[in-house]
């Protein structure tokens, strides 16, 4: 199956989303954010803790479902000795996911910092004797 990738998330947070409860994130990264972009609620995409400049085939991480994204701009003024005052702009998106399932890297296209990475993956079975 072929999907984006999210990458550098905290291994704690796939940890509680393989749990299966639904979480809520808010990811700064650029080229998170450039992924998030463009993706509708209800597509599946991969997250993994691995870096972007890392990821290879055979990294793990999970699949997760899209509940709801929404991508923010926000204004910070500093001010510094009641004369100067810098003013600073950052995007963000903010999105609800849930866990469909682990997998693992099969192959990975990246074309660059403004454009989404993608990822073929495979879906990884567990089995339990019993």
């Amino acid at each position: 199956m072929k999907c984006f990738a999210l990458t550098g998330i905290g291994p704690q947070v796939i940890r509680e989303l393989q749990e299966g409860k639904a979480r809520t994130l808010e990811l700064q990264s650029t080229h998170n954010v450039v992924t998030l972009a463009g993706i509708p609620a209800g597509s599946l995409v991969f997250m993994t803790a691995v870096d972007m400049e890392d990821l290879s085939p055979g990294d793990s991480g999970i699949i997760v479902e899209i509940i709801a994204v929404s991508i923010t701009m926000k204004r910070i003024m500093e001010y510094a000795q009641g004369l100067h005052y810098e003013e600073r702009e950052r995007m963000s998106a903010r999105i609800k996911v849930k866990c469909a399932g682990s997998s693992t890297v099969k192959s990975v296209t990246f074309e660059g910092m403004i454009q989404p990475i993608t990822v073929e993956v495979l879906k990884s079975a567990c089995y339990h004797a019993g």
